[in-house]
């Protein structure tokens, strides 16, 4: 019997896309070692919530992600727009992915209003968080 693929999610700007709100991008190293024994499948939430790249940078306000997915935060945009409608819209399709797909673990770009964990965690990661998956922040 075959056994399973192992299958990641990786923040898009971390394998190489420029996918950032600046549109540049964050290859990270470490992130790419560990991609290398596994199928990836490389992901922006931000994108898939529908906001264009580049992009105004946004920032979590009245708190982390878990609070703007329960609409007790925002996230803002450095000239005062409220993205938060697509950063919930582009989390929700980020779980419908990783669901599909049957990932075993999401690496995450640290900082991020969408996929940070330390510090003020991220929409996307809060909610991927909330339904159990496994994430490593890069």
């Amino acid at each position: 019997m075959l056994s399973q693929p192992t299958i990641y999610l990786a923040s898009a700007c971390l394998v190489g896309f420029c996918s950032r709100y600046d549109g540049q991008t964050r290859p990270n190293k470490a992130c790419l070692q560990r991609l290398q024994n596994g199928i990836w499948i490389p992901f922006c939430p931000e994108q898939m919530g529908g906001l264009p790249t580049p992009r105004t940078a946004a920032d979590l306000i009245g708190g982390d992600g878990n609070e703007v997915l329960s609409g007790k935060a925002r996230v803002i945009t450095r000239d005062g727009i409220d993205v938060s409608p697509q950063f919930i819209k582009g989390a929700e399709q980020t779980l419908l992915l990783a669901k599909s797909q049957q990932v075993t673990s999401i690496f995450l770009k640290s900082g991020s209003p969408s996929c940070g964990i330390s510090g003020e965690i991220g929409v996307a990661a809060a909610l991927l968080k909330k339904h159990g998956f496994h994430l490593t922040e890069f």
